[in-house]
C-alpha cells in the first residue's frame, strides 16, 4: 500500500545538548494566563479557570528563520511564552503527578492575527482563524527537565527591533505548570510530543515586515525570528 499523496514530514524540535528531536504531536495554548495580559485584554483574571485553544504541529518553526508576514492579516501580534513539552502522557493527571509527565522546556511565540482573532470574537465564532495558522508557533530548542529541573520562576522578555516589547516574571502566571496540566488532562489525552504554550505577559503589540523579535527566559533559552521587508 502506498499514500495516495506525499505523506506529511514529522515535525520535530531540537533538544539542547546533542542531536535528539522532540517529536511534535499537539499545541495546546493557554489563554490569558498572566493577570497584567489579561487586563490589558479587557478581562477580569480572577474570575475565570484556565481555558485552552490550539494550533496545528506543523505551525511549528525555529528560532532562527526568516518568515513571511502572514495572509489575511494588518494587525500580527507577538506573545512570547514558557513551552511545556510533555515526555509521558495521561489522562486526569493530578497536579502532585504532573511534572513526572514533562520532558523539558523551551521559548515559544504564540502569534496572533489580532483583527481575525478580534473578529471572531465579536461574532461568537472559533479562533483559529487569528491563532492557528502557518508559522504561528515559533519555538526554541527544548532543555530537558532533567538537566534544568522545572523552573517556578525567572524573567521571561521579548525585544522587538532591539526595543523592549514583553518583560516579566513566571511567577507571575495565574495558572503554574502542574495545576494548567492537570487541567488540560481532563479534556483532552495527553500524550508524548504535545507541546503547551503557557500564556504570555502583558506588553502584547504588533508586528510588521522587517521586524525583528528576540525574547527568551532565564534559564531556559531564546529564540529570535524575522519577517520579510
Amino acid at each position: 500500500m502506498s499514500f495516495v499523496v506525499p505523506a506529511p514530514s514529522q515535525v520535530s524540535v531540537p533538544v539542547v545538548g546533542g542531536d535528539d528531536l522532540f517529536p511534535v504531536h499537539r499545541i495546546y495554548c493557554v489563554g490569558r494566563n498572566y493577570a497584567a495580559h489579561a487586563r490589558e485584554m479587557g478581562h477580569d483574571p480572577d474570575r475565570e479557570p484556565p481555558f485552552f485553544f490550539t494550533k496545528p504541529a506543523d505551525a511549528v518553526v525555529m528560532s532562527g528563520a526568516e518568515l513571511d508576514y502572514p495572509l489575511a492579516t494588518s494587525d500580527l501580534h507577538h506573545e512570547i511564552e514558557l513551552v511545556v513539552a510533555i515526555g509521558k502522557g495521561g489522562v486526569e493527571i493530578a497536579e502532585d503527578d504532573a511534572l513526572g509527565h514533562v520532558y523539558g522546556y523551551a521559548v515559544g511565540l504564540d502569534m496572533t492575527r489580532r483583527d481575525l482573532q478580534g473578529e471572531a470574537k465579536k461574532l461568537g465564532r472559533p479562533w483559529d482563524t487569528g491563532k492557528a495558522f502557518d508559522e504561528a508557533a515559533p519555538i526554541g530548542a527544548i532543555q530537558p527537565a532533567a538537566a534544568i529541573g522545572h523552573p517556578t520562576q525567572g524573567r521571561i522578555w521579548l525585544n522587538v527591533n532591539g526595543s523592549a516589547r514583553q518583560d516579566s516574571d513566571l511567577t507571575h502566571l495565574i495558572w503554574n505548570v502542574p495545576e494548567t496540566i492537570a487541567h488540560l488532562s481532563r479534556l483532552f489525552r495527553l500524550q508524548p510530543g504535545d507541546l503547551i504554550y503557557t500564556g504570555t505577559p502583558e506588553g502584547v503589540a504588533a508586528v510588521g515586515p522587517g521586524d525583528t523579535l528576540e525574547g527568551g527566559i532565564d534559564g531556559i533559552g531564546e529564540l529570535s525570528v524575522s519577517y520579510r521587508a
